[in-house]
């Protein structure tokens, strides 16, 4: 059974690209456009892996982060932030919020796809 990957990404054309490289790699994945729906989603998708963008309209990725991480449903499920935030204090604030991985924007196609597999 594939692994599944919930991808919560405003950008249309980066939600494009992730799912797209992800099923091409035979994962399920399920897009999320609206942070504000993510946790919900992935109460009902229950993914096996999180790739969420930090900086979202109206929710931060590390704020989604967070809620995962106190939702005992859904708290032990690894996530990828993604982001254009570069800096090591950036990385140091969303590893501590509960972030597993990190990648930045713009993504290598094989350290993305190489993160994601390492995780799972």
């Amino acid at each position: 059974m594939a692994k599944r990957v919930l991808v919560v990404e405003d950008n249309e054309l980066n939600l494009k690209l992730f799912c797209d490289l992800l099923r091409a790699h035979g994962f399920e994945t399920m897009p999320v456009r609206d942070g504000r729906d993510a946790v919900t989603t992935a109460r009902s998708f229950a993914p096996d892996l999180v790739i969420t963008d930090i900086q979202l309209p109206h929710i931060s990725g590390i704020d989604i982060i967070a809620r995962m991480r106190g939702d005992p449903a859904l708290k032990a499920i690894p996530v990828m932030a993604v982001t254009a935030y570069a800096g090591q204090e950036d990385e140091a604030r969303i590893r501590a919020a509960g972030a597993n991985a990190y990648v930045t924007k713009p993504i290598s196609v094989m350290r993305f796809v190489e993160e994601v597999q390492g995780l799972l």
